[in-house]
């Protein structure tokens, strides 16, 4: 018994170290990204300051606050915001209601695999900015032409990781449940899609940032409102201080949607065992 509690006391003083050495890695490199943002800023100022360029390009750091503050207050920045935001949501719902089901259904069976493997990879390699005046043409200048766009751009990225996740599974224990008699859906339910869950995930993921990329770069095009709208106007008008302010909003939703998907996935996926490197 008492070999027993030192065994205990040891493991839980390991695990604490490790937690702590964790965090101290977090904490080392999120301090490391703070000094490259605020080295980027300092570059940033000099080019504003000795006009490293033409003038009506560089705009200062304090342009760009006081811009970013100018549309805040008239409600300009947040009314479009929400507009692309809930263009990019619509378009990730559907990418990953039909992207997954078709992608698993693809990857379970081979032969339709190779039927439709080589159409796939032609549409999406296919440039889908090309796609927008079509889009534009048959639902006209609305959210509707920006949804089908970004989804059009993100539900090939969660068909290719579903279908990828179908063959991830171990394909021994596959056969071991085969012979001991085990239905196929006793296989595909205990191995093969616990198995594809990963895969899956990481689609997710990747959709939400696609998802939003397609709908700046439709109203970058035409729109209504959004965004991607605002920049054209503003950069016709060259006010790159106005230009800058949205596309530094827009590098932060992204690195904080990533961290979501970041946050979610490993608790999603914490069932699963830690990967041998």
């Amino acid at each position: 018994m008492t070999v027993l509690q030192t065994d205990d006391r040891r493991a839980t003083a390991t695990a604490s170290r490790r937690r702590a050495g964790h965090r101290r890695g977090r904490l080392k490199v999120a301090l490391w990204q703070l000094l490259f943002i605020l080295v980027l800023i300092g570059i940033w100022q000099l080019a504003a300051t000795f006009e490293w360029g033409r003038k009506v390009l560089v705009r200062s750091p304090k342009d760009v606050v006081e811009a970013f503050g100018t549309m805040s207050s008239s409600g300009e920045l947040w009314s479009n915001y929400g507009a692309s935001l809930q263009a990019a949501l619509i378009a990730l719902v559907l990418a990953i209601v039909i992207g997954a089901p078709v992608g698993l259904f693809i990857g379970s069976f081979p032969m339709v695999s190779r039927v439709f493997n080589p159409i796939l990879n032609a549409v999406n390699a296919t440039p889908r900015i090309a796609l927008a005046p079509v889009f534009i043409v048959i639902f006209g200048i609305n959210s509707t032409a920006k949804v089908a766009l970004a989804f059009s751009l993100a539900v090939f990225v969660m068909i290719i990781n579903a279908q990828a996740g179908m063959v991830a599974a171990d394909q021994e224990a596959v056969r071991m449940l085969t012979v001991m008699g085990a239905r196929k859906s006793e296989v595909l339910y205990k191995v093969i899609l616990p198995a594809a869950v990963p895969s899956l995930v990481a689609g997710a993921r990747l959709t939400v940032i696609f998802s939003l990329l397609g709908v700046i770069s439709a109203e970058l095009i035409a729109a209504r409102d959004g965004l991607g709208q605002v920049i054209t106007r503003a950069s016709g008008s060259f006010d790159m201080a106005k230009v800058y302010a949205i596309l530094i909003l827009l590098v932060v939703t992204a690195a904080v949607l990533n961290a979501l998907g970041n946050v979610a996935e490993r608790r999603l996926l914490r069932w699963q065992p830690p990967r041998v490197s």
